[in-house]
Parts: C-alpha cells; structure tokens; sequence
C-alpha cells in the first residue's frame, strides 16, 4: 500500500499559513487533503492503483490485487492524531501500519542512508522523518526500514521480504 506525502500540496498550504494565519487546525486538514491530491494524482498513473479511505477499502483493493493508495482524511480526523506540522505522512503511514497490524513499513527518501540500523530518534533528529514518527512507530508496533535513493527501484525486492534491501530502524 501507498501513503502519499503531500508534495506540492502540502507545500502551498505550508507557504499560505503564515500568509493568511488560518491555524494549525485548518492546516492539518489542508494537508491531509494535500496528500489525498497527490494520492489522486498518483492513482491516475496505473488502473493497478486504488484509492482507499477506509480499511474495508484498503482490504478490498488488496484482496482485489490493486494497490491501495491511502487518502488519510477521513480515518485521521476520526483518529487519535494531533493537529499539528510534527506529525506528517511519516507518522501517518506508522499509525495506519499499526492499525492495519502491518507485516512492515518501508519510508522511501531522497536522502544518502547508512548501511546498517539507524535510531529513529536520530532520523528525526536530522529531519529524515518528522518529530512525532519516534512515538508513531513505537505505539504502531510494526517493524521499520528506510530507502534511500540507491534503493528505490529495489522497492519491489523489499515488499516480497528480500532481507537485504533496505536500513533498518531501531526504536532506541
């Protein structure tokens, strides 16, 4: 399954919150449906691509052998989720990984990664990931790697359990 970032939607709504002073509230709804803009966006590449909003959606494309890709909007507002630019689809792809009792959750990344584990405190630390993810991942439960770029077109080894690919997170 895919959890969208916000891309470029997420970036005007960043840039226009300062500029129009809506509060953190209305931004964490504007860029929950940035990344359902971007998800959308996506989806329109390949018919194997399924939006979902639900669980029941998302098991239903997966049982369908389409892809799900996640449109957050409605379970994260529903959910236990703060309002706030600490918590974006990185903690948001753990939470729903915890609520989908996920086998692991891979975060694909434009930036250089080591080859052996590496802290989530330190990713969050250096902005890999955003502050919240630490205690998104923990309370998910649900086992961690991270791609950097020489590792993205090895995506499709790491979905079918390829050991290899992949920096593994640690929760310490």
């Amino acid at each position: 399954m895919i959890v969208p970032g916000g891309g470029p939607f997420a970036d005007a709504v960043r840039a226009a919150q300062p500029r129009m002073g809506f509060d953190d509230t209305a931004a964490h709804h504007m860029a929950l449906l940035a990344m359902e803009q971007f998800g959308r966006a996506l989806a329109s590449f390949d018919a194997r691509l399924s939006p979902a909003d639900t669980i029941a959606s998302v098991r239903r494309s997966l049982r369908d052998k389409r892809v799900p890709i996640w449109l957050p909007t409605r379970m994260a507002l529903a959910g236990d989720i703060s309002a706030s630019w600490e918590v974006t689809s990185d903690s948001l792809a753990a939470w729903l990984a915890g609520k989908l009792r996920a086998s692991r959750l891979v975060l694909l990344k434009q930036v250089e990664l080591p080859p052996d584990a590496v802290s989530v405190t330190e990713l969050a630390e250096k902005g890999i990931v955003d502050p919240a993810f630490p205690a998104f991942l923990k309370k998910s439960g649900v086992p961690a790697l991270i791609l950097g770029p020489a590792d993205h077109m090895a995506v499709a080894a790491t979905l079918c359990d390829h050991p290899a690919i992949g920096t593994p997170i640690e929760l310490h």
